[in-house]
């Protein structure tokens, strides 16, 4: 049996039939009793069989047959159900999914450890965090917004700068206690150097090499290493004690004031000429939800940045 392809002609025989009107019933559904009417006969039409009783003018009196009366539970029963279903598409169809593309380390230490923030301001709005160490085609993954670390030029994407920050090094309390003295950068060179490579090769991005130089140290190299592509990674083998990594102050900077890391070496200083940034295509930039994220980050970098102790606290850019 084939659903009538009017389901408006179902709403329309259940309103008068629960009115015994036609106008009544028209009332209801904003529209004319001539209207309700065609629709109701419509119905008919198509089921082959009047559904009010008619007297012998052809006008109705708007009193259902009795095979209409029975009918009738099951058909309200059908439409509250259809409403219901409604109501439910409506309701998910106001929830918005926003697709955050970040690094692994920069969703790990920096970006989950706070969004539950976001949600709860913005309790309607689902986040997907796709996690990537490479860049991602905003149109082709169907990315929203996304973090990226870099010069701050990504072709088709505006870039806002977020965090900048310095690297040092960084050692569990335990090597610090048992290889004693670290006190000066020559004394690092004995240790288990962990190098990070999750930007191997790319221009700027600061080495064990650039620090050791940025300490009057000129082509010194460690009596060991370790090498590992993720920066959160590299913060981890460094709290296990496995060696001396050289930290990114975005990354490290809560394991230092939980106690996990220790800085060493702090006279010397390295601003790194990279930095985080908020990315996005121009053409969704005024998108709510977007635009509600993107200022939300922004919000909690510079709280961040507030709250960081002068020890910690990242230094300006260095001059070119």
């Amino acid at each position: 049996m084939k659903t009538p392809v009017h389901l408006n002609a179902l709403r329309a025989f259940e309103a008068s039939a629960r009115h015994r009107s036609f106008a009544l019933a028209a009332q209801e559904l904003h529209v004319t009793p001539a209207a309700v009417g065609q629709l109701v006969r419509t119905l008919e039409d198509w089921l082959g069989m009047p559904l009010f009783l008619r007297n012998h003018r052809g006008r109705a009196r708007l009193v259902p047959t009795e095979a209409a009366e029975q009918a009738l539970p099951d058909i309200r029963a059908g439409l509250v159900q259809m409403a219901q279903g409604l109501r439910r598409l409506q309701a998910q169809s106001a929830r918005r999914t926003l697709t955050v593309t970040v690094s692994p380390a920069f969703a790990a230490q920096w970006l989950l450890p706070r969004l539950d923030r976001f949600q709860t301001a913005w309790p309607e709005t689902d986040v997907r965090l796709e996690t990537s160490l490479k860049p991602v085609d905003f149109v082709a993954q169907q990315v929203d917004i996304g973090v990226r670390y870099g010069a701050g030029v990504w072709p088709g994407l505006v870039a806002e700068r977020l965090l900048g920050e310095e690297v040092y090094p960084v050692c569990a309390p335990a090597l610090l206690a048992r290889a004693r003295p670290l006190d000066s950068p020559a004394d690092l060179l004995e240790q288990t150097l962990i190098h990070d490579l999750s930007m191997e090769g790319h221009p700027g991005f600061p080495s064990w090499a650039d620090w050791m130089r940025q300490a009057g140290l000129d082509h010194a190299t460690g009596r060991r290493a370790i090498q590992i592509n993720n920066s959160a990674a590299v913060l981890q083998a460094a709290a296990e004690g496995q060696g001396i990594a050289l930290a990114r102050s975005v990354m490290a900077r809560d394991d230092l004031q939980a106690g996990r890391l220790v800085r060493l070496c702090p006279q010397i200083r390295l601003p790194s000429r990279l930095a985080y940034h908020v990315v996005y295509r121009p053409e969704c930039a005024g998108q709510p939800m977007i635009q509600a994220f993107r200022d939300w980050l922004l919000a909690e970098a510079a709280a961040w940045q507030a709250s960081a102790a002068p020890a910690l606290e990242p230094p300006q850019e260095p001059t070119p």
